[in-house]
């Protein structure tokens, strides 16, 4: 079966006067159907429908977006080495949640990442040159000067995982606290007594708040947090091999290890497999995320699952709001959502 052929007096591509021609209006009645206005009427929508259909108009985005002072693009930054992007799901899960918000949409998606200094200093000449209408920030630390650029050029921003309890720009997050305090209280309620915890970077604010997490849950069971059991990490695998092995050095006796990430409780694995413990006999494992990691770990890891997909296109939707929203900078401000979605522990063999 042939294509359908574009019916253009022309012999060219059809234009927006011959849809107005065709439908019996005017070039800007074409327009507000084609960009959805409600002012327009059923009838005369229907009509300018029909004309697109027969001549196989398809709208000029790049002269709209021209025309809108839009570029029709988004870009997810990342202030992260590219190695730890690909070597963590967190952020392909991001990314999926992402694009799947877009799916319906004409917007272009562009992954950069600012890891070092001049990275940086190339994406903030990028942005200044307004050559995106939104930004999605991923994983960002508290003394990133990227949020604050974004606040200055007025471009619109949304930012997975606060900076701090005051955060100025809109966000999507996970219950961090939540999450750390049912994996500690899930801990508790097997047994175990002398529970460590190996954090993520500590200047980011979801890990500080895992921390919270994990303190009040012991606090709250009448074991006040002992400060040797507490290593700091970043993340990484490494990081969790590490912190990992100066527990076990300062506190051979503990029975149970929660780690802020599913890839430093796979480091953390590594070193309790070395060392002769057994898990989950000897030391209990949870993890944070409930990524593939967790699932083929052996044992399978006990991990609090994030939606993070869901975080993805959460984030989208928040920021594709703030594009179309037409109020002044200033204005806009006022409304900017701070969404904690809820996350839920999985318990498996690991516990």
């Amino acid at each position: 079966m042939g294509s359908r052929q574009p019916k253009s007096r022309s012999g060219g591509r059809p234009t927006l006067e011959e849809v107005a021609a065709r439908a019996g209006v005017g070039r800007g009645t074409v327009s507000r159907v084609i960009n959805g206005s409600p002012r327009v009427s059923e009838h005369t929508r229907v009509a300018v429908e029909e004309a697109v259909a027969e001549l196989g108009y398809v709208p000029n985005t790049a002269a709209r977006a021209l025309a809108a002072n839009r570029t029709d693009s988004i870009a997810v930054v990342v202030p992260e080495p590219e190695s730890r992007f690909f070597a963590e799901p967190y952020f392909s899960d991001i990314i999926h949640g992402v694009g799947a918000a877009l799916a319906d949409t004409e917007m272009q998606l562009l992954l950069t990442f600012a890891g070092g200094d001049r990275e940086r200093r190339r994406l903030a000449q990028y942005l200044a040159a307004h050559r995106v209408d939104g930004v999605l920030l991923v994983s960002v630390h508290a003394d990133d000067p990227l949020p604050d650029l974004l606040e200055q050029l007025e471009i619109p921003a949304v930012i997975s995982g606060r900076r701090s309890a005051d955060e100025t720009l809109a966000s999507v997050d996970s219950d961090n606290f939540a999450g750390a305090r049912e994996a500690v209280q899930h801990l508790l309620s097997r047994g175990r007594r002398t529970i460590a915890t190996i954090t993520g970077r500590l200047d980011v604010y979801g890990a500080q708040r895992r921390l919270d997490g994990y303190r009040d849950a012991l606090t709250e069971a009448g074991t006040p947090p002992d400060e040797d059991l507490i290593a700091p990490a970043d993340f990484t695998e490494e990081g969790g091999r590490r912190a990992m092995t100066e527990l076990l050095d300062r506190r051979p006796d503990l029975d149970a290890v929660f780690a802020g990430s599913d890839v430093m409780a796979a480091g953390a694995r590594q070193i309790l497999r070395t060392a002769g413990r057994r898990i989950p006999e000897d030391v209990a494992l949870v993890g944070f995320d409930d990524s593939a990691i967790a699932r083929h770990m052996d044992p399978p890891l006990t991990s609090v699952r994030q939606p993070i997909a869901e975080m993805g296109r959460t984030m989208t939707d928040v920021l594709l709001a703030e594009i179309s929203d037409r109020r002044p900078a200033a204005s806009r401000r006022l409304d900017r959502p701070q969404i904690v979605l809820r996350t839920e522990l999985v318990p498996r063999a690991s516990s």
